[in-house]
């Protein structure tokens, strides 16, 4: 069901834990914000000063085992896919995230954590119609053997096809209309996932330095799950693949009215596809849907949100 009014938080939540990929432990608050807000992350420093991230697609700048705002080499927050695809889920259009480190903790390794949070801390409507970005004509994009693409759907679709050479894995499929209640059924709890065989040369490029049985699914040479309880769902690869496909998408600034598709799919392959889309301003429009009536802006509207930035239209590059 598309909801019809933009959404923040009661009160602020706040959870902790570790980085997965610079293995240091990290602080995140939650806090309420006012509408047409969108989401941002605060990188607070130790001598009081703050790096702040729009959370859209132009400020992608790095796609390597996650998604990065910011600069690599400068001020960045990394790892953000699980907590936004659980925004995503909770309807969350407006929120601001103070973060004490370069990472968002992983947590468990899927987005069940934070999306318990919010429903603790509450959620609240403002009296703001939301937007939607709605897909109106098909977008590819293709990267070696991988490809994704928007298509027209009149709800939101994602169709992700991954296709490993691991006997345990292999070609696994996951296909459905997904909104937040679907999302915390089928997709919630799935969780981040690995080989053994890459760890030495992931820690020798300062990444999975925090990865552990605690919050990832760990593949053995024999491709055996390591991990005592053994996974939560048979197909959970592809599930977290999906998982992360939401969150990365969220990053359009506004929800979308479409078909997601990929085949052999990652951070990189989804960041591509939503700048292609977003880019062709044929490919989409903007509407508000409130009591299963849509509103279509006019292309007015989108000048004018985009000279006025991204925080009247996050979705604008």
């Amino acid at each position: 069901m598309l909801l019809g009014y933009q959404a923040t938080l009661c009160e602020k939540a706040t959870l902790s834990g570790i980085a997965v990929h610079s293995g240091e432990q990290v602080s995140i608050t939650l806090l309420p914000a006012p509408p047409d807000t969108g989401v941002k992350f605060r990188r607070i420093y130790e001598d009081g000063s703050v790096a702040e991230f729009s959370a859209v697609a132009a400020q992608v700048g790095a796609t390597d085992l996650c998604t990065m705002l910011g600069d690599p080499a400068g001020a960045h927050v990394a790892t953000i896919e699980h907590i936004m695809a659980a925004f995503w889920a909770t309807g969350l259009d407006n929120v601001i995230v103070e973060i004490d480190g370069n990472e968002v903790p992983v947590m468990d390794g899927s987005s069940q954590v934070f999306i318990e949070a919010i429903d603790a801390a509450g959620i609240s409507r403002h009296a703001v119609k939301r937007r939607y970005v709605r897909v109106k004509k098909t977008v590819r994009v293709e990267i070696g053997g991988s490809w994704a693409e928007f298509r027209p759907h009149p709800g939101t679709r994602f169709e992700v096809v991954i296709d490993f050479d691991s006997p345990l894995i292999g070609r696994q499929e996951f296909k459905a209309d997904i909104d937040g209640d679907v999302f915390r059924t089928e997709l919630a709890n799935a969780r981040t996932f690995g080989f053994m065989k890459d760890v030495e040369r992931l820690w020798a490029s300062g990444h999975a330095l925090g990865s552990s049985l605690d919050n990832s699914v760990v593949i053995s040479d024999e491709h055996t799950v390591i991990n005592p309880e053994g996974l939560r769902h048979s197909d959970e690869f592809v599930r977290h693949k999906t998982l992360d496909a939401v969150g990365d998408l969220a990053l359009a600034g506004a929800q979308f009215i479409g078909c997601y598709a990929s085949y052999r799919g990652g951070h990189r392959l989804n960041a591509t596809a939503l700048k292609a889309l977003l880019i062709d301003r044929s490919a989409y429009d903007i509407v508000e849907t409130p009591e299963r009536r849509e509103r279509v802006f006019s292309g007015d509207f989108v000048a004018v949100a985009a000279a006025q930035g991204p925080m009247h239209a996050p979705w604008i590059l």
